[in-house]
């Protein structure tokens, strides 16, 4: 396929970001960038990041098909995986591979027929104490079983968008991908953010209980770049949106941490 002129010169934007030098090192970003208008990286994605940044396909293909976030083949709108590593395999996570596999009528890296859900199982998405553990479009649905899976790929199919247990909205594969290439999402509601879960707080509970802070941690000082220049807030850990009564002192649980707190006891 041909690509636009908006994806060309985006293109050349995150081109423009890296020395000339280094351009190549614009690759990944770049198939994010195509996979954000095709759906996937197609041979003719390759031929548009090779020409480019002036290197060849079998260079483009050999990244493209390393990394699985890159999909090779067309997807679907909402990429459900299902973790069937070994501790979402011990607390059921097979059995809701199983489920979704036979409902959908698919099985791994697959499309149903109806384009919207490309199906696949995951060897580990790093989120053992919330198993089993389904994601779409990388965000998590956790402690899952099967009824509950099958539930959100029904809304899914119906055009919803159902939240997930923690973190962003959904965004569809290619708002994500566009977002991966290093540009904003323009939805204002699919930024807020999910609740955090309580495996995730335990750490800060204990420090909380007893006491222990990090010497002379300020969450307010800005981490200094290679170039000695300091980086922005978010480099240290701080949103740059979040207001500064929501910041906490060095060592304490901030007030968005401590509401989390409350509703995980």
């Amino acid at each position: 396929m041909g690509f636009s002129d908006a994806t060309r010169d985006k293109a050349l934007e995150i081109i423009a970001r890296y020395p000339a030098d280094r351009s190549r090192s614009a690759l990944l970003p770049l198939l994010h960038l195509v996979q954000s208008e095709e759906g996937n990286v197609s041979p003719a994605g390759v031929e548009f990041c090779a020409e480019l940044l002036g290197i060849t396909k079998a260079q483009v293909g050999a990244v493209a098909t390393f990394y699985t976030m890159y999909k090779r083949r067309p997807s679907g709108d909402w990429l459900v995986s299902v973790c069937t590593n070994t501790m979402c395999n011990v607390l059921g996570g097979q059995e809701v591979y199983d489920r979704l596999s036979e409902y959908l009528g698919v099985g791994h890296d697959e499309t149903t027929a109806d384009g919207k859900i490309t199906f696949e199982h995951a060897e580990c998405l790093a989120a053992c104490d919330y198993g089993p553990v389904m994601t779409v479009n990388y965000e998590f649905f956790d402690q899952v079983d099967p009824e509950t899976a099958v539930h959100v790929v029904d809304q899914l199919r119906a055009g919803e968008r159902p939240l997930p247990t923690r973190g962003a909205r959904l965004c569809t594969l290619k708002e994500m991908a566009l977002q991966l290439a290093g540009f904003a999402e323009p939805r204002e509601e699919a930024m807020a953010d999910g609740p955090a879960g309580a495996p995730t707080l335990r750490g800060v509970r204990l420090a909380q209980d007893h006491g222990i802070s990090v010497s002379g941690f300020d969450p307010d000082t800005p981490i200094k770049s290679s170039r000695g220049d300091a980086a922005p807030a978010q480099a240290a850990g701080v949103a740059a949106n979040q207001p500064a009564r929501d910041r906490s002192p060095a060592g304490q649980p901030s007030k968005a941490q401590e509401q989390s707190l409350k509703e995980a006891k």
